[in-house]
């Protein structure tokens, strides 16, 4: 009983150390593991789940992933090969494997694939077989807009393969199965490389640049159609600067259009060409001036470098045609060059400038006058007059002079001897006393006691003017231009007579007084102008013993000014006050009783000018047109207030008014008036 016991118990022992040697030997041969493949009719899921499980892998798959799979393998393989064995089933039945970043396996259908978190393959970081992979490739030398339908027709499309370029940075972007990746890549770096493309500069001598680069374009364009393979036209450009034409392309083509510009750069054999141009903004005889120095200077510099030619093959002629605004041009090639790069230049469509003065003058006056005049019987006269009031000496001439007179006489009788006595009454002379009472302003009143008489005149004065002027003139840019607004008065100059005081004459000047403008505008860089002003404001404000008086006041200065900003210009302020007695020595003096042997006049006047201007630039005809219909509106309104207002003497006459302007407000028709409009008429028409 006792054997049998220990006999089990050796048994179990055993047993024990059969199954730890069995598991043992199982772990040392899955280090060195060979699977074999054989799947016939195998369900696709039940395919990948087993190699899952052999690899193991955890995998997930698409609900889409149906089929049977039927493979068979000859050979053991180790477990990289039997992944790659694994992905190139799934690519064979349109499926792909997309390796997470935990290393989960997603099975998807190849067309899904490429939409899903795709790993990004580096150059240092090489992959290969059929994991779906993305790639960028960085093109050199290749156009990727012209190298993507290329690459496109190599692409595992169908299999999820795409194929995406970047135009700014000049890349590709691939994705698709590792190995039809690297093919493309392949593809990629052959087709990138560097061709000759290096550039050659021609120096012509005789030809114009531009006219050989034409002949060349024309040549390549005229003969190409396809038969002239694109890398073999050469890319010519003319530098006008240094007459030189510059030439890019392949070896071979780069040499044929070089042979060809020498032999287009053949010297003429009337030494000298001569060219019409036909100016569009710019005056010919002001150009001409200009050219001509400038052709000197040229010929100057150019000697060292001409010394093979003849004195007259270097001369230059230019000439200008008015009539048809125009020049004539005569020169060798470079010079001729030269002259229309200067023609150019300044025969542009100049800027204007609308200048616009504002001239406000205000101007106060007060004045008081008092004067007390005495005269006798006897013809004594006491007057203080001061220039201001009427005289009494002269008031009492004119009175003697304005009183009847009455003549009398004797008649004797021939026949009979009779005497008898005559008076006859002759009427005074009202013209001096009438012109010295109008000169009389204010009070006058005259006071007669016994032999005396006295005469009071008193007079106040206020006087308030205010004048607003606004002239304006546009002028070309750098033009003078001036306007006034005024009449022109004769001025004596000078008198002279004969030797007997026979035949006198005078010399006569006539003289411009009113509102004068003369303004020269610069157009600075942006929209600043620099403005060269004269303005005036003169007026004749009286008669004098030898002529008349003109009242000026001017400025003269030179302003800068923003286009459409407001300048003052200054201020002329004249402030005058003046105050006169005349009074008889100590009598005049006494408090009070002083007035009646004295004559006093006080006057005050100030009088303040000021000017604004306003410069507005004018580029194109659209600003001019704007500015111009706005002022016609202004003076058409104007005339139709006055219309309006009517004239009280003359009710049914009828006032003139400017024609309507609406050449501004004309908007062009629509696309759909234009088509409506060509079918009226294509209907009126037939």
């Amino acid at each position: 009983m006792v054997n049998v016991l220990h006999l089990k118990k050796i048994r179990k022992g055993l047993a024990k150390y059969a199954t730890l040697f069995f598991a043992a030997s199982l772990s040392l041969s899955v280090s060195a593991v060979e699977y074999a493949a054989n799947f016939k009719g195998t369900d696709i899921n039940e395919f990948i789940n087993i190699v899952g499980k052999n690899l193991n892998k955890t995998v997930i798959i698409d609900p889409n992933v149906r089929g049977k799979v039927n493979v068979r393998s000859y050979e053991l393989m180790d477990e990289a090969l039997y992944y790659q064995f694994f992905l190139n089933v799934l690519e064979v039945y349109g499926y792909s494997a997309v390796e997470m970043d935990n290393g989960i396996i997603k099975i998807e259908k190849s067309s899904d694939a490429k939409k899903s978190n795709v790993p990004l393959i580096t150059e240092d970081n090489q992959a290969s077989g059929d994991m779906m992979v993305t790639r960028v490739v960085r093109v050199k030398n290749v156009s990727v807009q012209e190298l993507g339908p290329l690459v496109r027709q190599f692409s595992d499309q169908k299999d999820g393969g795409h194929v995406a370029n970047f135009n700014a940075a000049n890349v590709m972007m691939l994705t698709g199965h590792a190995a039809s990746v690297n093919r493309l890549v392949e593809i990629i770096r052959s087709v990138d490389q560097a061709g000759d493309k290096r550039v050659d500069i021609v120096k012509l001598n005789f030809a114009t640049a531009d006219d050989v680069v034409s002949v060349v374009e024309n040549i390549y364009k005229d003969s190409g159609k396809g038969s002239i393979p694109e890398f073999l036209i050469p890319k010519v450009v003319a530098d006008g600067r240094t007459n030189s034409v510059i030439v890019s392309g392949e070896g071979q083509a780069r040499n044929r259009a070089i042979e060809l510009i020498k032999r287009l750069d053949g010297e003429l054999q009337n030494q000298g060409n001569t060219k019409v141009i036909y100016l569009n903004y710019a005056n010919s005889e002001d150009l001409v001036k200009v050219l001509q120095g400038v052709s000197k200077t040229l010929a100057e510099e150019g000697q060292g470098a001409t010394k093979t030619r003849s004195r007259s093959q270097n001369e230059t002629s230019i000439e200008a045609h008015p009539d048809s605004n125009s020049l004539v041009i005569t020169a060798q090639p470079d010079t001729m060059r030269s002259l229309e790069s200067v023609i150019e230049r300044l025969d542009i469509r100049r800027a204007q400038v609308l200048v616009e003065a504002i001239i406000v003058e205000v101007m106060e006056a007060d004045g008081v006058n008092f004067g007390l005049q005495w005269i006798s019987e006897q013809g004594g006269m006491v007057q203080f007059n001061n220039g201001t009031t009427v005289p009494v000496g002269s008031l009492a001439v004119a009175a003697e002079q304005a009183a009847d007179t009455t003549i009398e006489g004797t008649i004797v009788g021939s026949e009979t001897g009779t005497v008898s006595n005559t008076s006859e009454t002759v009427e005074g002379d009202l013209g001096p006393l009438a012109a010295l009472l109008g000169g009389i302003n204010g009070l006058a009143m005259g006071i007669i006691k016994n032999d005396w008489g006295a005469i009071i005149q008193a007079v106040s004065t206020d006087t308030n003017s205010n004048i607003l002027a606004t002239p304006s003139v546009t002028t070309m840019d750098n033009e003078e231009a001036s306007m006034i607004v005024g009449q022109e008065v004769p001025i004596i100059t000078g008198s002279q007579t004969g030797s007997n005081n026979s035949n006198p004459f005078q010399t006569v000047e006539r003289q411009e007084v009113g509102v004068k403008l003369k303004v020269t505008p610069q157009i600075n860089d942006g929209t600043a102008v620099q403005l060269t002003i004269e303005q005036e404001v003169s007026g004749v404000s009286g008669t004098t013993s030898v002529d008349i008086s003109i009242n000026k006041r001017a400025i003269k200065t030179t302003v800068m000014a923003d286009d459409g900003g407001m300048v003052v210009l200054g201020g002329l302020i004249d402030e005058d006050v003046q105050e006169s007695v005349s009074k008889v020595p100590l009598l005049g003096d006494i408090p009070i009783l002083g007035h009646l042997f004295r004559s006093t006049s006080t006057s005050k006047r100030k009088r303040n000018l000021i000017v604004f201007i306003r410069p507005t630039i004018i580029r194109d005809g659209i600003k001019m047109n704007q500015l111009s219909h706005a002022k016609y509106n202004f003076i058409r309104g104007e005339q139709y207030k006055q219309k309006e207002d009517g004239i009280d003497l003359m009710p049914l006459t009828e006032s003139p008014i400017l024609p309507e302007w609406n050449d501004a407000l004309v908007l062009p028709p629509t696309y759909e008036e234009f088509l409506e409009q060509q079918n009226s008429d294509e209907r009126n028409n037939d």
